[in-house]
């Protein structure tokens, strides 16, 4: 049984998590995230990862709740332990910024899996993405979203990229964080190698700045996406070890794509060529 809790101040600390964009480290240490909009919200409780409170106006609880439009949606609401409840223009002062929406919820990370046991059972062809010094948490939200929507295996973040579970990336992966396992690596080069090494994975580096161009034969096989920072790309240490280094062909006058973008050219020609 929930409680819910009418708000009209900032002061209680169960809202902490909810109050700003910046608290990350505390969120991280607490393995929680922010999950925040109507379709983020409702696919987070359509997966089995826990929810530990959620703050909304009275109007969205009211319609989440409705177990005669969607039963599992209202049961799934019925068991979240604390349920905030405020006007829109409380909770835009709670955040800090103009919520569109009126609803948010703070889920528990699920316990984090080792990308040899993830590599075992996934079937062939087999598909990663890894991500190499990405400092927009929007741009890795897509390529969270574009994982999901290509059958991506699992999403490997590198110790220099910021985290898929920072409320901007959760916000813009619209769901797709429920659908991809993530894997935090302490070494990206040593998790890439370690891949290759014991399952054959091939690395394939997107680089604008590379001599050879994207083609669906050049992604067969087990493999893994790996797309560079939006300043500088590829890091020197990971473009050592790739099998290939790809770019996409433009025309002239157009050096690169934003990597949001490139990943889902990637991983559309990665999907073509698995099923050739």
């Amino acid at each position: 049984m929930h409680r819910v809790v009418p708000v009209d101040h900032l002061e209680l600390p169960e809202l902490l998590p909810y109050r700003t964009l910046r608290r990350q480290e505390s969120h991280r240490e607490r393995g929680i995230f922010v999950a925040e909009g109507e379709k983020v919200v409702r696919r987070l409780f359509r997966s089995t990862w826990p929810v530990s409170s959620m703050l909304c106006t009275p109007e969205w609880l009211a319609h989440l709740s409705d177990a005669e439009r969607n039963a599992a949606e209202a049961a799934r609401v019925g068991s979240i332990p604390e349920i905030f409840l405020a006007a829109r223009h409380v909770i835009s002062e709670i955040v800090g910024y103009r919520l569109h929406q009126g609803v948010m919820a703070v889920g528990a990370v699920p316990a984090e899996e080792s990308l040899d046991r993830i590599a075992s059972r996934l079937p062939r062809p087999r598909l990663f993405v890894a991500l190499d010094g990405i400092a927009h948490a929007e741009n890795v939200g897509v390529i969270m979203r574009n994982s999901a929507a290509f059958g991506v295996g699992a999403v490997i973040a590198g110790e220099t990229s910021c985290s898929p579970f920072l409320r901007r990336a959760v916000r813009n992966s619209m769901g797709g964080i429920f659908l991809v396992p993530v894997v935090h690596a302490a070494s990206l080069p040593k998790e890439l190698a370690a891949l290759r090494d014991r399952f054959g994975v091939r690395i394939v580096a997107a680089d604008a700045h590379a001599a050879r161009p994207l083609a669906p034969a050049e992604l067969r096989g087990d493999l893994c996406l790996v797309f560079g920072g939006e300043a500088s790309g590829i890091s020197p240490e990971v473009a050592a070890l790739a099998d290939a280094r790809l770019a996409i062909p433009m025309h002239l006058g157009v050096d690169s794509l934003n990597v949001a973008s490139a990943s889902a050219i990637f991983l559309h020609e990665a999907a073509r060529a698995a099923n050739v």
